[in-house]
């Protein structure tokens, strides 16, 4: 008995799917399709209807109107045992009086396989997430991070068509957070499997992410890349959710072959238009963008905060526009508090969005 490991995982195909409690919506009806062998975060603030989403392909939450469709096949009235996917949990929801192994076996002795079998099939389980001969302790005896990957390993031994995360990794500490992230991700690919990942934090989502579907207000705001998010964000509100993000004002003077002139306090830009007219527009500048100047070049600016970081500074700057958040990496020439600076900007990181 051998612990299949898939190739390809499952395509989920939401169509049209919502959830009602009584007169509130949950979930607005919508449109989304999970390719098979990726991962996609959905990521947004307290509210959003980002896990009651997870919870209806989970089959814990019965959909109020539209359809699920995992590997082709409708599921919308299933169970949640008759769908073949499998949840990690926060909160890991481990047995404390079983062993490792025995946890993660009893999905399998639950479904009918023989303890024996069971067994094999979860030390297979428990050597891909590393925790070979770690089956006899008990979760106590484990690290957050040790009982993190026996819940990871409870949920693959079943081979499920889709592997869901609720906020897996809130629990833990910075840095295991930043460690577990990678295992996740580097799992994920080396079994091909088809990963939907609830978080709120933007930088986990951006370093696991095949693809991000931000939230807001029981709807999708935005679905892409980490790097179309991040670079070309629809909105404001995906803008300033996905990473630090300064929000101006500012005009376009003209356009041309998609090409937008805009000025901002008397600094001069060239950038994508992106289908916007001439006339006032909402400006996006991420932190790493603000580039010191002399006093008298470029934006007047006062540092009105600077914040020592170790591998990078981190300033305020008080300006004609607003206040500006800036990332310096030059940690040999530290700028004081009330100095007169100028400040430019690098195209790359300011970009045009709808309000």
């Amino acid at each position: 008995m051998t612990l299949a490991l898939k190739t390809t995982g499952a395509e989920v195909r939401l169509s049209q799917l919502g959830k009602r409690y009584g007169q509130v919506r949950a979930v607005k009806p919508l449109d989304l399709v999970i390719e098979g062998g990726t991962l996609v975060t959905l990521l947004g603030p307290s509210g959003c209807g980002k896990t009651t989403l997870l919870r209806m392909i989970a089959g814990l939450e019965q959909a109020s109107e539209g359809s699920i469709s995992i590997g082709g096949r409708d599921v919308t009235l299933l169970s949640a045992g008759e769908r073949n996917v499998s949840m990690v949990f926060q909160s890991y929801a481990l047995f404390p009086h079983m062993s490792v192994l025995d946890n993660v076996a009893y999905g399998l002795i639950s479904s009918g396989f023989k303890k024996r079998d069971a067994h094999a099939k979860a030390e297979l389980a428990l050597e891909t997430v590393g925790l070979k001969g770690f089956g006899s302790r008990l979760p106590s005896e484990m690290s957050g991070g040790q009982q993190q990957r026996v819940a990871v390993a409870r949920a693959l031994v079943l081979e499920p068509d889709v592997l869901l995360f609720d906020e897996p990794l809130s629990n833990l500490d910075a840095r295991l957070r930043r460690s577990m992230r990678e295992e996740i991700r580097a799992l994920q690919q080396r079994l091909g499997l088809t990963v939907v990942y609830v978080t709120h934090d933007q930088s986990e989502a951006l370093a696991v992410s095949d693809k991000i579907v931000v939230m807001r207000n029981a709807g999708i705001a935005q679905a892409g890349t980490p790097e179309e998010l991040y670079m070309e964000p629809d909105n404001v509100f995906v803008a300033t959710f996905m990473g630090e993000a300064n929000h101006v004002r500012a005009e376009v003077e003209l356009v041309q072959d998609g090409v937008a002139r805009v000025t901002l306090e008397g600094l001069s830009l060239d950038l994508p238009s992106r289908g916007l007219p001439p006339g006032p527009v909402d400006l996006v500048i991420r932190p790493e963008a603000i580039r010191v100047r002399p006093s008298g070049e470029g934006l007047r600016a006062t540092v009105a905060r600077a914040t020592y970081m170790g591998a990078h500074s981190e300033y305020l700057f008080a300006t004609g526009v607003g206040e500006l958040f800036a990332i310096s990496p030059d940690r040999l020439s530290r700028l004081m508090v009330g100095q007169s600076v100028g400040i430019g900007l690098d195209p790359e990181g300011v970009v045009l969005v709808r309000p």
